[in-house]
């Protein structure tokens, strides 16, 4: 092993440091995605042992998974490890030390666990306790083997040690291997012909392409000019002949690759010795992904030929040396290193560039192959998490036409037009691409047959025909189809109970919902879902448990502490008012710019009578969304309450600004005109305004006939009554207001005063209100509703003592009748 100084670690450091500095710089792409940013598995709630359960993706590794699905370069690290670690097992003396080989299989195990590649770790020992670490060469292991076959000779001490040590190994192997089998339930993962389209193709045109997959990624680690993110579906042609001229690249591959280990295996020299642990580690790390034995899930990954690369690197570096030393070459070899390593420096910075974002990365790969419908699809995924849905659609369309049977090409197609709101193309693409899925056979499961992402074509065509009431059936019967081609397939759960419970039929999408938590009782937004059937079905308290289990899993789930708290809000019960406002603040902390959390604070703290809260949590909303409508009729009744009617005045303005025909807002306005500010002729244009809108409320219009009252327009009072009462016959305040009126109209007749104030005059102040204290014998609008035993004017004295008792006593009897009516005010 060659020992290197501080200056070559600093140096070597340095040059990775300048290559790869802006990879900072870059977002999360392509997989992080996946891998990152939606794996549960990383989150703080999810147990440890989902970890050794479920793949790089989080993805259980017993479903459709794929052999590559952990960290390359994590892999890397161990598999060197471990391959290190085992270079010292042995001693001194030629004995084995047992320390580092169990050292070893831990650390390959470890390497098994962040890519099964890292267990090929082993194949590479092996060659090195065979060739290296023994010194045997190809002739004399033959020859040792003939030997012992025919009885000559017994096994030398040094191969029965060689023997114990691979023994080990090679019993480790076959254990992890085991453990692997076990937790992928014995199946080999199963892919599309758009992951791989060799992999389902015939003979010989699946022997013929994956052997020619071996020359592509030779030439991909002797030449890394065009690289590519992805080089699935058709990004290399099928070899559907011998006569395919591509077959010589195949050829010459295995030809260069023999004589190398030919010369390398026949002799027993370090240059030989070199150029073995090469060509092993360029070649054992490489047949898992080699489709040779097993199909994977894509054509070429270069991510697999991380640890190909070493072994290579290795080649070259021999080679540099061999130039220098053995031939004389010193100054062009040289050169030509430095050359080589400045160019390659200056592909990887401008390389890292390219996955600054996922639309520089998928560009740059249609700049290397134009054939990969995945591509066009992936620059179009880009387009439209911008919200540049036309662009977007225009991808989609071309990859259409480069792979016509590329389902999810047509689903995305689909899912644009519909952004686009046009439907009628939305659905079109859907259809083509729900005609694209395989037609049922008998007794095979469609989840071994359909890549799980195409299922969806089903609830993307629900989704979009559901919004035609009229087709909420057809919707459904698309759900139970993909339902039944997948019955663990969760999505078609959640979006069945939903339109269950837009069909009115509750407790159907109870059930839906429940049949989608026995496949995940973790997921947060089942439980939320499940909480609004609850409410939809009138059960608050079993909705509240469920928003509780749904922030058991997610505290920061945003809909269920809204719901919740405004669940508790709605109770009425003072004991749950702490915990509706501690989770309406945590939802403000989520969305800050959201007015409906500040609303909700206000009213609750207009519950509990905490009125300066109230108006800055009211205010608050009204700040972040102009014209709240709930939050300014809310703070206007508030100050109403609070004894500031005229401070309620601006903000009933500026309600009614926004909102013109607010109802209650001018009913409110109304009554603080008549009753604060005397303005009978504001009130009355209030009032007046409902009714053109709707003629047929019956309290504006009872209102309207108090304006009328409070100017002693008794008659036009008495009509308007009449025309009220007959609005609403069952309505008792109106009749005993009538009755009121009509007594007043009697007394009056008797004592000789007009019913009417002359027009063009206004009222005597006598016989004006001038506040609710100093004029209490009036119909109450508004807020109170009220009729109270009135000043008897200063003309009735010229009557008789009699008269004025029978008057008073009549009036008396009536008011005793009367009950004080409820307020019409309520919350917006």
């Amino acid at each position: 092993m060659a020992v290197l100084s501080w200056k070559e670690i600093c140096l070597l450091a340095a040059l990775v440091v300048g290559c790869y500095w802006n990879s900072l710089l870059c977002g999360f792409v392509f997989d992080d995605v996946s891998a990152i940013l939606d794996n549960k598995d990383l989150r703080p709630s999810t147990p440890l042992q989902n970890l050794f359960l479920n793949d790089f993706w989080g993805t259980p590794m017993s479903e459709v998974t794929g052999v590559v699905g952990r960290a390359e370069l994590l892999s890397s690290i161990f598999l060197l490890a471990a391959f290190l670690t085992y270079t010292k097992s042995k001693g001194a003396d030629h004995s084995i030390v047992w320390t580092p080989i169990v050292l070893t299989v831990f650390l390959v195990a470890v390497a098994t666990l962040c890519k099964e590649q890292g267990i090929t770790v082993i194949g590479i020992c092996c060659v090195y306790e065979v060739f290296v670490a023994q010194g045997f060469t190809l002739p004399m292991l033959i020859d040792t083997v003939v030997q012992v076959v025919r009885g000559k000779d017994g096994f030398p001490y040094t191969v029965l040690q060689t023997l114990l040590k691979l023994v080990v190994l090679v019993i480790s192997t076959l254990l992890l291997v085991i453990v692997r089998v076990q937790v992928i339930q014995s199946q080999l993962p199963v892919f599309t012909r758009f992951d791989n389209p060799a992999a389902v193709s015939s003979t010989p045109a699946r022997q013929l392409t994956f052997n020619y997959l071996l020359p592509v990624n030779g030439w991909l680690l002797l030449n890394p000019s065009e690289l590519c993110c992805d080089w699935t579906m058709g990004t290399i042609p099928l070899i559907e002949s011998v006569l395919d001229p591509r077959n010589l690249a195949t050829l010459a591959f295995y030809m260069l690759l023999g004589l190398l280990a030919y010369h390398s295996l026949r002799h027993g020299h370090s240059s030989a010795k070199t150029v073995v642990m090469a060509l092993s580690l360029n070649v054992l790390p490489f047949i898992p992904a080699s489709n040779l034995f097993f199909p994977v899930g894509f054509v070429v990954a270069e991510r697999v030929l991380y640890v190909p690369s070493m072994g290579f690197c290795v080649l070259v570096a021999h080679g540099f040396k061999t130039l220098t030393l053995r031939w004389g070459l010193k100054k062009i070899s040289w050169f030509f290193m430095g050359v080589l390593l400045m160019t390659h420096a200056v592909k990887t910075f401008n390389r890292t560039w390219d996955w600054e974002s996922e639309y520089t990365l998928f560009t740059s790969a249609l700049k290397v192959n134009k054939n990969n419908a995945k591509l066009w699809n992936n620059v179009g995924h880009a387009l439209e998490n911008q919200h540049n849905y036309e662009r977007a659609l225009r991808y989609f369309l071309q990859a259409t036409r480069v792979q016509p049977d590329d389902i999810g090409a047509h689903m995305n197609v689909g899912r644009t037009y519909k952004n686009l709101n046009r439907s009628k193309e939305a659905e079109e693409a859907y259809v083509v691409a729900k005609s694209l899925m395989p037609q049922i056979i008998p007794g095979k499961k469609y989840a071994t047959r359909v890549a799980p992402n195409h299922l969806n074509v089903y609830i993307n065509l629900a989704n979009l025909i559901r919004a035609n009431d009229s087709r909420l059936e057809e919707a459904d019967q698309l759900y139970r189809q993909a339902i039944s081609m997948r019955p663990d397939f969760k999505q078609a759960y959640i979006s069945r109970g939903e339109l269950l419970l837009k069909m009115n039929k509750p407790n159907e999408a109870r059930d839906a919902y429940l049949r989608a938590l026995e496949l995940d009782r973790t997921n947060a937004d089942l439980w939320y879902n499940l909480a609004i059937v609850n409410i939809e079905m009138k059960e608050p308290s079993e909705a509240l448990r469920n928003f509780n289990r749904a922030l058991d899993l997610n505290p920061r789930h945003k809909l269920a502490l809204f719901n919740s708290a405004l669940l508790m809000q709605e109770s009425g019960e003072a004991k749950f008012r702490p915990e509706a406002n501690r989770r309406f603040l945590t939802y403000i902390k989520e969305e800050p710019d959201d007015a409906n959390g500040y609303f909700n604070l206000g009213m609750l703290a207009m519950d509990a009578n905490e009125n300066e809260a109230a108006e800055r949590w009211m205010r608050q909303a009204i700040r972040l969304q102009p014209g709240f409508r709930s939050a300014l009729f809310n703070l206007a009744l508030l100050f109403s309450q609070s004894q500031r009617e005229l401070e309620a005045l601006p903000v009933l303005d500026e309600l009614l600004r926004h909102h013109p025909e607010h109802i209650k807002g001018l009913i409110l306005k109304g009554d603080i005109l008549m009753n604060h500010r005397k303005d009978t002729q504001g009130a009355r244009a209030c009032f007046q305004r409902i009714l053109r809108t709707d003629p047929s409320n019956v309290q504006a219009k009872h209102n309207l006939c108090v304006v009328y009252f409070e100017e002693r327009d008794l008659p036009r009072a008495e009509r308007c009554l009449e025309e009220t009462l007959a609005m609403a016959p069952s309505e008792e305040y109106i009749r005993r207001h009538l009755a009121i009126v009509r007594g007043k109209m009697a007394a009056m007749s008797t004592a000789s005063q007009p019913l009417a104030p002359a027009e063009g005059t206004d009222l005597p102040k006598n016989l004006r209100k001038s506040s609710p204290a100093e004029s209490p014998g009036g119909l109450g609008s508004g807020q109170a509703k009220r009729l109270d035993a009135g000043q008897r004017d200063k003309r009735t004295k010229s009557k008789s003592t009699k008269e004025i008792k029978d008057i008073e006593k009549k009036r008396e009897a009536a008011l005793k009748r009367l009950e004080e009516i409820e307020r019409i005010l309520s919350s917006d």
